[in-house]
């Protein structure tokens, strides 16, 4: 597929022919099309050029940790999709900050690409960070088998979006990069090494708020979690000491009641004034912006 095209554009720079096969200006790449580009031409990502966001800078405040508060990273994965706009609106109105991790190729119409800048201009309260361009297709073994293709998904992603910071969240695995430290499974390793030549952060998670596969609704009581939360510090099962990401998911929190279970759970961590909301920017030792 890719050689007739190559011979049909030859004349044109290679910059310009990938930004016509990846991101077409006007076209939605396919999944397909995508890993199909990225096994063949593995070491070319979509110019920058190519990508109509409109470009900002944005600059992490930096804060000053208090070894006496607890600090939690409340973090939301896969939007923009249905529930995106509920969690959003949740933590603004519970004056919280978060952060979601977006998939690139889900923001696919005026909406949606609306909803990610707005994120993006919500800064600091709430973080937009890296999910990927495809989330593996869900193919997640076979996505971190070409470390290539899941490297340029990931690049893809964060020019799609317009990511502000360089801090990824692996689709479908929990793995972790900073300045001076690595923790990533056999499986992710290989594409973990290349986002951390390329000066990437990963942030993986201490505790999940679980949902059900079948109805996206949550597991756990806002009750439980908060049993979770508190366990997972008095026992130092964190990452780092004192400092707890959680792992949720937008689509959970879609419908009014489970918006409300939400509400709740942040509502209940507020209730101890040692914890404190933070967005993964300020999460200790990453990387430092270039």
């Amino acid at each position: 597929m890719i050689q007739p095209l190559i011979k049909k554009f030859t004349g044109f720079s290679i910059s310009t022919l990938l930004c016509m096969l990846i991101i077409s200006c006007n076209e939605k790449p396919s999944n397909a099309k995508l890993s199909s580009l990225a096994i063949a031409i593995p070491d070319l990502v979509a110019p920058a050029d190519c990508v109509q966001v409109q470009k900002q800078t944005i600059i992490s405040t930096p804060i000053q940790n208090d070894t006496s508060k607890k600090y939690i990273y409340l973090t939301f994965d896969d939007g923009p999709q249905h529930g995106t706009s509920a969690c959003i609106e949740t933590v603004k109105k519970e004056q919280i900050k978060a952060s979601f991790f977006m998939i690139g190729n889900q923001a696919n119409d005026i909406y949606l690409k609306k909803l990610v800048a707005s994120m993006r201009n919500d800064y600091p309260q709430i973080l937009l960070a890296n999910h990927s361009y495809t989330h593996a297709n869900n193919k997640y073994i076979y996505f971190y088998h070409h470390p290539n293709m899941a490297f340029n998904d990931f690049i893809i992603a964060q020019e799609s979006l317009n990511v502000p910071f360089k801090i990824i969240r692996l689709p479908g695995n929990s793995a972790w990069i900073g300045a001076h430290t690595m923790k990533a499974s056999p499986l992710v390793k290989p594409v973990c090494k290349m986002l951390d030549s390329a000066g990437y952060n990963v942030i993986g998670w201490d505790v999940e708020w679980s949902f059900n596969h079948k109805t996206a609704n949550p597991v756990q009581t806002p009750e439980t979690m908060l049993e979770l939360v508190n366990h997972a510090f008095a026992k130092n099962y964190t990452h780092t000491k004192n400092h707890l990401v959680i792992l949720s998911h937008d689509r959970m929190f879609r419908n009014a009641n489970f918006t409300d279970s939400l509400q709740k759970f942040i509502g209940l961590l507020k209730q101890n004034s040692n914890y404190v909301f933070e967005t993964v920017d300020h999460y200790p030792n990453l990387k430092k912006p270039l």
